[in-house]
């Protein structure tokens, strides 16, 4: 059978885009399917319109908080829709960018909706109209369609906001109700309470972040933005209704909750129903699609990669998936994804990073008795004058019988910057030694890495 295309990739994300972009310049026949803006799940709707958002709430609280720097404040005001209006502007540029980029390397985009045929074929959709507008072929296709956040099945549950919503407003609320406890319900809970919101977070379980390391999560418990928060622990959400303008949230312990909205950001999943992918019977992992090293499902003409796989679902592990992919099956190459030492960070205010293994999961490998904690917890000089005196803390896991270091974790401003350097040295296999025979650099904050000793 003749193909019209090499590859074709269905979703515009970082992976897909990554895929497409490398697999072009090595003179691959590529297309590139995607039903919304270029740019997919990180640039249009997750970290991109988010970090601005992070970056106005820090803006606002450091304009507040300084009168011991001599800065007064008594003016400033915030207007939520002209921070709005920028994002959505600023997602429209990049978006553009990366469809200049597809143009240049000769991609052919297609605007619609992906469905597969067969193995090789798939049907371009219209979302809106459901129109079938054509049918294309290839030798591989890739899927990298991304995620879709999780809605609870509890009555009145359409009233509620997903975090792609945010995005859309025109203006902020007065008050809101997070329902979740993970990186996306902790930044919007930041973002929120610092830009002058009211708060309140539900959590099913007792504290925040509860794959992170435990000290992180008692670190931004503490801290003044979620003290600020009204956080509601071992409850869940039980139905929604509209009250007098407002919404009405009613808690399994039979609470009532008043406010403006409600954000439900209880995680995400993949996004696969509308693909179609039923009568192929691929191999599944749970909800995500079963892959080999090689990113290959069980069909072997279908390719997958980013958050419809059950790996880190960050948007740099998407970027190199999708290299890789391209890489060896259109370079020749024998390349696989390192998936050890992946930084993370959330971006709450302060915000926190982390990159290895957490202090429990470390005594779960190596037994308790063969791990040392290094720690330290300071104000930051940043604070010495502030009204807000959030504090920093650091932490080093490591084992004492080789002395390496399992991993690094940091609560303050500016530490997603930094674990990213110490990410490099983790993945160097770094010892606890080479820590301490570092020069520090004074005064930062990073310095306390290498001036803890014990």
């Amino acid at each position: 059978m003749e193909f019209q295309f090499d590859l074709i990739v269905v979703g515009a994300g970082s992976g897909g885009l990554a895929a497409a972009k490398r697999a072009a310049s090595y003179g691959v026949k590529v297309a590139i399917v995607e039903a919304n803006k270029i740019g997919g799940t990180c640039v249009i709707r997750g970290c991109v319109p988010k970090k601005l958002m992070v970056y106005a709430a820090k803006s606002k609280k450091n304009m507040t908080s300084s009168e011991g720097y001599g800065l007064k404040s008594e003016s400033i005001s915030f207007e939520s829709n002209i921070l709005l209006k920028n994002i959505r502007k600023e997602v429209s540029r990049l978006s553009d960018l990366y469809k200049d980029s597809l143009n240049k390397l000769n991609v052919t985009v297609f605007d619609g909706l992906g469905r597969f045929l067969t193995q090789n074929e798939l049907e371009i959709i219209c979302p809106k109209t459901k129109k079938i507008l054509q049918k294309i072929s290839s030798k591989k296709i890739l899927i990298s369609v991304g995620g879709k956040p999780k809605k609870l099945n509890i009555p009145g549950i359409d009233l509620a906001w997903t975090s792609d919503d945010i995005f859309e407003l025109d203006r902020f609320p007065e008050s809101i109700l997070i329902v979740g406890g993970g990186y996306i319900a902790c930044e919007f809970a930041s973002i929120f309470r610092n830009l002058g919101i009211e708060v309140t977070q539900l959590i099913r379980g007792e504290h925040l972040l509860n794959s992170f390391d435990e000290d992180l999560s008692l670190c931004l418990e503490e801290s003044p933005t979620f003290t600020g928060i009204n956080l509601i622990s071992k409850n869940q959400l039980k139905s929604i209704a509209r009250v007098n303008g407002n919404l009405e949230s009613t808690l399994d312990s039979g609470d009532k909750i008043v406010t403006n909205n409600i954000l439900i950001a209880t995680g995400r999943e993949p996004n696969l129903q509308p693909l179609n992918l039923d009568f192929l019977n691929l191999k599944m992992d749970g909800p995500y699609l079963d892959v080999d090293e090689l990113n290959q499902t069980s069909n072997e003409n279908v390719f997958a990669v980013g958050d419809i796989i059950n790996k880190p679902n960050l948007t740099p592990v998407a970027i190199e998936q999708g290299r890789v992919f391209s890489d060896n099956f259109f370079n020749h190459q024998k390349r696989k994804v390192n998936y050890e030492y992946i930084p993370k960070a959330v971006f709450t205010i302060p915000e926190i990073s982390t990159v290895g293994l957490t202090e429990k999961r470390a005594k779960e490998i190596h037994s308790e008795k063969n791990i040392k904690i290094f720690k330290c917890k300071f104000t930051p000089m940043s604070n010495t004058f502030k009204d807000n005196k959030s504090k920093c803390m650091l932490k080093i896991v490591v084992n004492k019988l080789t002395d390496k270091v399992l991993g690094c974790h940091m609560f303050g401003e500016t530490s997603s910057e930094i674990i990213q350097m110490v990410s490099i040295s983790l993945n160097a296999g770094i010892t606890k030694k080479d820590f301490d025979i570092t020069m520090a650099l004074h005064p930062t904050i990073s310095e306390e890495f290498v001036t803890m000793y014990g």
